[in-house]
Formats: structure tokens, C-alpha cells, sequence
């Protein structure tokens, strides 16, 4: 009988490509994983892997049985999820992953719904880029993500995701609190262009799309700050230290601190969530969907 939990090291190191990353992924030393996938090897009768440098390869066999170990995997969920829809409440956990300004706004009311509506189910957060945490959830880490993309910005597609669109949150051009109000977006935008700029680090997708739009309008945003916390960009802006651009979801709800002015053809993000598509029929992961959906609605006028 092969065992499963060697199976999910092995189809890990098919996705993330190395030993060492499976066992940061999964909270086990390198040496701990290779032990493992050598005693997978014995079980099988054949080898699954072989050395190529310092890295590994899949043989043919290795290749079968990762695809093999997927289907045992989503069983294994199916079998659960049976379990789950014969009960006639809302129990287990649910392990989200999440980006920063929805777990400011959604989450605290879509967290309190599901207390009062399924006291029984268990809901733990984890903040994660939506990069990684998508890839968390493919891997069994999450059960479902939050995550947002920009408009031109498509994430990767994966497979074994579904995606549901939760809701769209409009982008505006945020500045010191006592700038004039004014209707021309296009030159609001390029009156900035002198200006200090606090955007998220480089690398990320809404610093791409940010610096895009910048240099559409015909200037290069001069970065001073590069700060990850939405808070902090607030509080850089208020103060008048940093012009920057802020999604409608960083408020959640309440009345902005900053000038707000909208930006050429009003662009907006996306707020989605994504789930295993094996599992997202479970009653723990619709009771969730619904919560926030129902939070998005109240946050956001879509």
C-alpha cells in the first residue's frame, strides 16, 4: 500500500520543482523529503527520480505515478466532501489565503457571519501574496484564496482552479488631503508628476500596472517609498510626504482621509476568490464564498 503522504511530497516536487522547496512548503527538512521519496521509490519497485546536476528529473514511472497521485489525492477530498454534505450543519476548517486590504475589510464581517451563521466551522487566515498563495491552494496549503488582479494584469491560469469574481474595486489617484478638487483625471495624473510617489514593491502586479499608467500618461513615477501596507500609504499621503493610488476596498466602508481623484477611464481591479475545483462544492467552502460575497456587497458598490 502506497502511502500517501509520499505520494503528496512527490506530486509537490512535480509543481515546485525542488527538494528543498517541498520541504519548506510542507514543514519538513530536505533531508526528511528525500528520505521519504526513496522509501516511495522501494514501494513502487522502480525509480521515480533521477539526479541532473543538483536538481532532480522524473523518469517515465515518475511521471505516471504523479499523475496517478493527483487523482488518489482529489479521492481522498471527494470522500471528505461526502462526508461533509451528509451532516446537516456546517462543520470542519478552512484555511484561506489572503491579501492585505481584504483582510482589512472583508473578512472582519464576512469572519462575524459565520460565527453567528456556522458556529461549528473553523475558519483560519493567513496572509499571502496572491502569487503564492495561488499555489498555495493547489497544493493543498489553502482551501481557498483571495486575491485581486489589475486590469491588463492576468494571473497565471491554473488548471486545477476554478475562479469566481467577488467583486470590482475602483483605483483613484490619492493625495494630501487640502489638494483642490478636480474633474480632469488626465490632468490630475500628470500634475504629479514632480511629486514624490509611495507604491507597493517592484516586482508585484500593482506596481507594474501603477508604473504602466504613469508612463502612459507620458512621466516615470518618482519612487520614494516602496511599502507593502496599504496603511502606510494612507498615512504617507495624509501627511503630504507621497502622492500614490488607492483601490475603494482600503476603506472598507468608511469615509476616505485623502484626496481622491478619479484616474483616465476609471480602471478597477478584481476581487476573486479560487478554490480547488474538487473541493469547491464542499458546504464549508460555499458558506465561506457566500459570507464574502455578501461582505463585498457591503463594501463595495460593484
Amino acid at each position: 500500500m502506497l502511502d500517501v503522504n509520499r505520494l503528496r511530497m512527490l506530486v509537490e516536487l512535480s509543481r515546485r520543482g525542488t527538494l528543498s522547496a517541498v520541504a519548506d512548503a510542507l514543514s519538513y527538512s530536505k533531508a526528511s523529503v528525500s528520505q521519504q521519496l526513496s522509501a516511495l521509490e522501494r514501494d513502487v519497485g522502480v525509480p521515480l527520480l533521477r539526479r541532473v546536476g543538483r536538481g532532480v528529473q522524473f523518469t517515465p514511472q515518475g511521471n505516471v505515478l504523479v499523475a496517478e497521485a493527483i487523482g488518489i489525492l482529489d479521492q481522498l477530498e471527494h470522500a471528505q466532501i461526502a462526508v461533509a454534505e451528509s451532516l446537516t450543519e456546517v462543520t470542519g476548517t478552512v484555511h484561506i489565503a489572503v491579501f492585505q486590504s481584504a483582510a482589512h475589510s472583508l473578512l472582519p464581517r464576512a469572519l462575524a457571519s459565520l460565527r453567528d451563521d456556522h458556529p461549528a466551522l473553523r475558519v483560519e487566515v493567513t496572509e499571502r501574496d496572491p502569487e503564492t498563495g495561488l499555489v498555495g491552494v493547489s497544493s493543498r496549503d489553502f482551501d481557498l484564496i483571495l486575491a485581486e488582479q489589475y486590469p491588463g494584469v492576468t494571473r497565471p491560469i491554473h488548471a486545477d482552479l476554478d475562479r469566481v469574481a467577488l467583486a470590482h474595486d475602483a483605483i483613484a489617484l490619492a493625495r494630501h488631503p487640502g489638494t483642490p478638487d478636480t474633474t480632469d483625471a488626465v490632468a490630475a495624473l500628470w500634475s504629479t508628476r514632480d511629486q514624490p510617489w509611495v507604491l507597493e514593491p517592484a516586482g508585484t502586479a500593482s506596481r507594474a500596472w501603477a508604473e504602466q499608467l504613469c508612463r502612459t500618461a507620458g512621466f516615470e513615477p518618482d519612487v520614494r517609498f516602496e511599502v507593502a501596507d496599504l496603511t502606510a500609504h494612507v498615512r504617507l499621503i495624509r501627511a503630504g510626504l507621497a502622492t500614490g493610488l488607492l483601490p475603494e476596498l482600503v476603506w472598507a466602508g468608511e469615509t476616505p482621509t485623502v484626496a481622491l481623484t478619479p484616474l483616465p477611464e476609471q480602471p478597477r481591479r478584481e476581487i476573486f476568490s479560487s478554490a480547488r475545483r474538487v473541493s469547491a462544492a464542499a458546504p464549508s467552502i460555499r458558506a465561506v464564498r457566500r459570507a464574502l460575497a455578501s461582505a463585498a456587497s457591503h463594501n463595495l458598490l460593484d
